[in-house]
């Protein structure tokens, strides 16, 4: 997480505050915020965090600035501020349409056949190649690539459903 985000919140920053030495200062003080207040449990969204604490703390030096006569630190930083949009990311329609998305992926998965559901998991999600999964579920390689592709087709259908507009609802139940 260290290395990942901090150019991009340096530079962010360094154009809101007009000045990289505060804005190196506020990047690192809200990278040591997020870092000691993590209690080992990992962070879900660590982009959204950092720069969400940082604005807090442009906001707080801008306050403080104000207060001291020193409006000029953080030149227009109150009415950018103002002005700056969250991440898309956290507007309430985009949090859900990805929500609705990702249960609807899950849905078009559960409706796989057992084996095909089985093999794409294992494929998937547990990484292994498809060598490994003929030799794990006791059928041939092409039978794995033949389920992973049913998989994927699904999977697509799915997604382009949901780029439509439109529900997705779940592709015919097949046995296997």
């Amino acid at each position: 997480m260290i290395a990942r985000y901090y150019q991009e919140l340096l530079s962010h920053f360094t154009r809101l505050v007009q000045d990289r030495d505060s804005a190196a200062d506020i990047v690192q003080e809200a990278y040591a915020r997020v870092l000691a207040q993590r209690d080992d449990k990992p962070i879900a969204q660590p982009r959204a965090l950092l720069y969400h604490t940082a604005r807090n703390l442009v906001i707080d030096r801008h306050r403080r600035s104000v207060t001291r006569g020193e409006a000029d630190l953080v030149t227009d930083a109150s009415e950018e501020m103002a002005n700056l949009a969250a991440p898309r990311a956290w507007e309430p329609e985009t949090a859900l349409a990805s929500a609705q998305a990702v249960d609807a992926l899950l849905q078009a998965i559960e409706d796989l056949p057992l084996r095909c559901r089985e093999a794409f998991i294992v494929h998937r999600f547990d990484g292994l190649p498809h060598v490994e999964v003929a030799e794990r579920m006791g059928i041939s390689r092409k039978m794995v690539e033949q389920h992973i592709k049913v998989a994927m087709e699904a999977c697509r259908r799915c997604r382009a459903r949901l780029d439509a507009g439109g529900s997705a609802p779940a592709a015919p139940r097949r046995h296997g």
